[in-house]
C-alpha cells in the first residue's frame, strides 16, 4: 500500500517517520502536568524514540521480548511504544487499576523481561509482584524515589547513540508487518484475561482504511480514554498519520477543564462519558427558574426529537437555529467551543444522546469493533449518522451474520489468535477464517446494527428468547439508571437489578425536599421508589411483552471498575453481580422471602 509522498507505512513505527515528513509539528504530543502544558515536538517524538531503542538494545533486549507498560496517558508512553516496537520487541500494555492476581496472569504468562510503570503509587503496589516474579528491569516514568527512571534509559540510548544508529537502521528494516507488535490481554467479565495478538499490519491497516470515517482539517485532539486500551491506542496512531496534535488531559476529572484550555477539535470516550455530560445539562437545565427554564426544555426536547438521517422541514430549521443560538452553542462552550467531532466506542451509545448531541452540531460517531480485530469494523459518517446503529463497514471489512444472528468478521485488522492459546483460537476462528465476535447483529447493506450479546443471550422459562443488553441500554436512558443488569434466565419473566445514577437522584432529592444519610436510606424512601416505579412502566410500553420488567429491585451503591462489578471497559461482570446480590435476585423471582428492596410493578 502506497500513500502520501509515496511513503509506505507498514509498522506502526512507520508513523513517526511519515509524520515527521508530512505533519511535523512544535506539539505533536502534549500533557498537562502540575498545572503546565508540556509540549513535544515531532523531532523530540522521533528522538526520544530512537534513544529508547538505542537503550533497549544496550540492556540485551531484542526482537520478541515482552515489554509491559503499566501507566496513564502521557508522551512518554509514545515513545516507549515505539522505541520497542522498533527492535521487533512486543508491548504488553496493563490497565492501571487491576488487581494484582490479573498483573501476576499478565506478566507471567506473556514473559515480561521489563515493566515501565508511571508513578510512585503503582511503584509501591507492584514492587513486590516484581522482585516475586524475577523481573530484572523496573522502571518509572515520573521521577521516582528508590526506583530507576525512564530517563535513564533514554540517556544509556544517547550514550550509545554511535554505536547502535547502523544497526537500528538495520533491525527496523527486517521488521516484518505480518511480525508480533503487541499482546492486549482483554479485561473479560469472567476469569483471567486472553492475550490478543496484534500485529503491525492489524493496527496499520485500521488505521488507513478507518481514515475516511474522520473529517478533514481537524488540528487537535483530547485524549483521555486509556491507551493501554486498543480503541484509544488506534485513535491515537490515526491522530499522528492524521496530523492531528495529541494533548493528554491531567485526569479524568479535569476533562472539561482542559478542553476549555485547549479547545480541542475532537476526542473519543465511552458512551458513559456522553451520559453524565446529559445529565449534568440536564441538571443545569433543573437549576434555572423562568423563561430560561422553559428555553431550555424546549430546546432539549427539539434535540431529542431530532433525526439526523432526513432533512428537516423549514420550522424546524428555524426553531433549531434559535436553539442553537440560545441553547446549543453553551454547551459546546463547555467542551471548548471547537469540537467537530467525537467518536463512541466501548459500549452500545443510546440513540437519545447520539441525536441530542448532533442537533446541538456536537455529531457523535459511534463505532463498532473488539480487541480482537484492531479495534474498527464499522462506524458512522459525519454526513450519514445513522442513531441505533454502528454505521457502515470499513474497507476491507468483511462481514457475515450466521443463522443464528451472530456477526462474523473478516479482514485484515483481524488478530493471529490468542497468545499461547491455539484451542481458544480455534474457537474463535473457524476453518474459513471468520472470526466469531460474540455479537448478534443485523446488517443492512454495510450498515451494522448490534443487537446484543450472544452469550447473554437467555430463554425465559415461557420459551421466549430475551436479549438483556437490548433493554438494559434503552432504560439507561432514564437520568435516574445509572446502570442495569436484566434478569431472567429459566424463569417465567423478566427481573433487574437496577443501579441508580446517585449523582442526578441526589440532586433530584434535594430539590423535592427529600432528605437522607446515605443512599440506602434514600432509595427506601417511598417518594423514590414511585419515581423509579414510573421509570420502569413508561419504558416498558416501548417493549414487547415478554422483555417488559415486572419486577426490579434497586441497590445503594455505585457499580464500579474499582469495586469489582463492570469491567475496565464498563462492561457488567454479570457473574460478580450475580454472587453479590444472589439473596435479592432469589427474592426477585419469588424464591426467597427475607431479603432485598424489591419493587413490584402494579
Amino acid at each position: 500500500m502506497v500513500f502520501n509522498q509515496d511513503m509506505e507505512i507498514k509498522r506502526t513505527f512507520d508513523f513517526v517517520e511519515y509524520i515527521l515528513q508530512n505533519h511535523p509539528k512544535n506539539d505533536t504530543l502534549a500533557v498537562k502536568r502540575n498545572g503546565v502544558w508540556e509540549k513535544f515536538s515531532t523531532e523530540e517524538f522521533k528522538r526520544n524514540a530512537d534513544y529508547f531503542s538505542y537503550g533497549l538494545l544496550e540492556l540485551g533486549f531484542g526482537k520478541g521480548d515482552a515489554i509491559s507498560t503499566v501507566s496513564n496517558n502521557r508522551p512518554e508512553w509514545n515513545f516507549a511504544d515505539v522505541g520497542m516496537s522498533q527492535i521487533g520487541a512486543v508491548h504488553v500494555p496493563v490497565y492501571p487499576n487491576v488487581a494484582e492476581s490479573e498483573y501476576n496472569h499478565i506478566f507471567s504468562h506473556s514473559e515480561t523481561k521489563m515493566v515501565l510503570v508511571s508513578s510512585a503509587e503503582r511503584f509501591k503496589f507492584l514492587s513486590p509482584l516484581i522482585e516475586r516474579l524475577n523481573i530484572k528491569h523496573f522502571y518509572t516514568f515520573d521521577n521516582v524515589q528508590g526506583a530507576t527512571s525512564f530517563a535513564e534509559i533514554l540517556e544509556l540510548g544517547k550514550k550509545n547513540e554511535a554505536k547502535y544508529k547502523a544497526k537500528l537502521e538495520e533491525i527496523k528494516a527486517s521488521v516484518n508487518e505480518n511480525d508480533l507488535c503487541s499482546v492486549i490481554y482483554t479485561s473479560g467479565t469472567t476469569g483471567l484475561s486472553k492475550g490478543v495478538m496484534m500485529t503491525h499490519k492489524n493496527f496499520v491497516s485500521n488505521v488507513l482504511y478507518s481514515e475516511p470515517a474522520v473529517p478533514k482539517n481537524l488540528k487537535l485532539a483530547l485524549s483521555f480514554l486509556p491507551l493501554n486500551h486498543v480503541f484509544e491506542r488506534m485513535l491515537n496512531y490515526l491522530y499522528l498519520y492524521m496530523g492531528i496534535k495529541v494533548y493528554y488531559a491531567e485526569s479524568i476529572e479535569t476533562i472539561v477543564d482542559n478542553m476549555k484550555d485547549i479547545k480541542p477539535d475532537l476526542f473519543a470516550c465511552v458512551p458513559r462519558v456522553l451520559e453524565k455530560v446529559y445529565d449534568r445539562l440536564h441538571q443545569a437545565g433543573n437549576d434555572l427558574t423562568g423563561i430560561k427554564k422553559v428555553l431550555f426544555f424546549w430546546a432539549l426536547k427539539l434535540a431529542n426529537e431530532f433525526d439526523p438521517t432526513t432533512e428537516p422541514n423549514i420550522i424546524r430549521k428555524k426553531k433549531l437555529a434559535i436553539a442553537d443560538k440560545l441553547i446549543y452553542s453553551k454547551w459546546r462552550a463547555v467542551l471548548g467551543g471547537n469540537i467537530a467531532v467525537v467518536v463512541s466506542g466501548g459500549a452500545a451509545l443510546q440513540p437519545r444522546l447520539a441525536k441530542v448531541f448532533t442537533a446541538a452540531k456536537i455529531p457523535v460517531l459511534e463505532g463498532y469493533g473488539l480487541t480482537e480485530t484492531a479495534p474498527v469494523i464499522s462506524v458512522n459518517r459525519i454526513d450519514d449518522i445513522r442513531p441505533g446503529t454502528v454505521g457502515k463497514l470499513i474497507e476491507k471489512a468483511e462481514v457475515q451474520i450466521a443463522d443464528d444472528g451472530e456477526i462474523l468478521f473478516r479482514g485484515p485488522n483481524l488478530m493471529p489468535g490468542y497468545y499461547k492459546d491455539p484451542e481458544k483460537t480455534r474457537e474463535a476462528i473457524d476453518e474459513q477464517g471468520w472470526f466469531h465476535t460474540g455479537d448478534m447483529g443485523e446488517l443492512n447493506g454495510d450498515i451494522l446494527k448490534i443487537t446484543g450479546r450472544k452469550k447473554e443471550l437467555f430463554k425465559l422459562s415461557t420459551g421466549k428468547y430475551v436479549a438483556p443488553q437490548l433493554i438494559e441500554n434503552l432504560f439507561k436512558e432514564s437520568p435516574f439508571i445509572g446502570q442495569m443488569m436484566v434478569l431472567g434466565e429459566n424463569e417465567k419473566y423478566c427481573a433487574a437489578l437496577l443501579c441508580p445514577s446517585f449523582e442526578f437522584l441526589h440532586d433530584w432529592a434535594s430539590l423535592h425536599k427529600i432528605y437522607f444519610n446515605n443512599n440506602l436510606e434514600l432509595i427506601k424512601n417511598q417518594i423514590v421508589i414511585d419515581r423509579f416505579q414510573k421509570e420502569v412502566e413508561e419504558y416498558n410500553e416501548t417493549l414487547d411483552h415478554h422483555m417488559q420488567i415486572k419486577k426490579f429491585a434497586l441497590v445503594c451503591e455505585d457499580w464500579t471498575p474499582e469495586t469489582g462489578e463492570m469491567s475496565p471497559t464498563l462492561k457488567l461482570k454479570r457473574n460478580v453481580l450475580s454472587k453479590k446480590y444472589q439473596n435479592k435476585i432469589k427474592h426477585l423471582f419469588g424464591h426467597a422471602t427475607d431479603e432485598g428492596h424489591v419493587l413490584k410493578q402494579k
